[in-house]
């Protein structure tokens, strides 16, 4: 538990700039518990804290780890060149504190993307020690065969990688459609190894990071979630 004065929880939480922030309260745009605060150097406790700023409810968050159902055709970067940016996706204040992508899904993948803006985590989960399972769904475009599903099993070699790389499981779920499961996270790592076997990825989406799945997450394309403590252990 701490408690701050009430410019710095709103500078903190991405309203602005400490100078922005302070006029917001002093303009009456903030309120807390049905008061109108006025005096930015007022200090606030902030365990379960629930500001409402221009009318829009906002709760408190030290940090934030969220779970965005990524659409096609937005990129993992704060820089996007060539489409839209997943922030957009987002509320404003989430870009002013810094929510960055977990890792980095291509920008025709689609699925479940992690942020936050909490650095020691986004590093561990980047990690490639971590060994996280990844579960994909992949769309062919050539029919899936008993040896494509044997090759992807066994190894296959790809450019600049010292040793084949395999999956840790790997299931045909249609005559086009197969589910893989990853753990090493390299560059476009699925659509290499299914053209390493001789065949292309015409789409792909990732369905579950480790032991949490977008479909318990209930979340339509282009929507976001925050993550509970128990989700965030699912994670591991």
């Amino acid at each position: 538990m701490s408690k701050l004065s009430l410019d710095r929880i709103l500078q903190s939480q991405g309203f602005g700039t400490r100078k922005y922030c302070r006029s917001l309260i002093e303009d009456g745009d903030v309120v807390i518990d049905g008061v109108t605060q006025t005096n930015y150097r007022t200090t606030v406790e902030t365990d379960g804290l629930v500001l409402n700023v221009f009318d829009e409810e906002w709760v408190y968050h030290e940090h934030v780890y969220i779970a965005l159902n990524k659409p096609a055709n937005f990129e993992c970067s704060r820089k996007p060149s060539h489409h839209p940016g997943v922030l957009t996706l987002l509320p404003e204040q989430f870009s002013w504190r810094e929510v960055q992508p977990v890792g980095r899904l291509d920008h025709d993948t689609t699925g479940m993307l992690l942020m936050s803006d909490d650095g020691p985590f986004i590093h561990a989960q980047s990690s490639p020690k971590r060994h996280v399972p990844k579960i994909y769904q992949a769309t062919t475009q050539d029919p899936v065969t008993d040896e494509l599903v044997a090759q992807l099993l066994a190894g296959v070699k790809l450019h600049d990688e010292p040793a084949p790389l395999a999956a840790l499981t790997c299931i045909k779920r249609g005559e086009h459609q197969l589910e893989i499961v990853l753990e090493q996270g390299k560059y476009h790592q699925v659509k290499r190894m299914l053209a390493a076997a001789g065949n292309h990825c015409s789409a792909l989406h990732r369905s579950a990071i480790g032991s949490l799945t977008l479909a318990s997450l209930d979340i339509a394309e282009g929507e976001w979630c925050y993550l509970t403590r128990e989700q965030l252990a699912l994670l591991a």
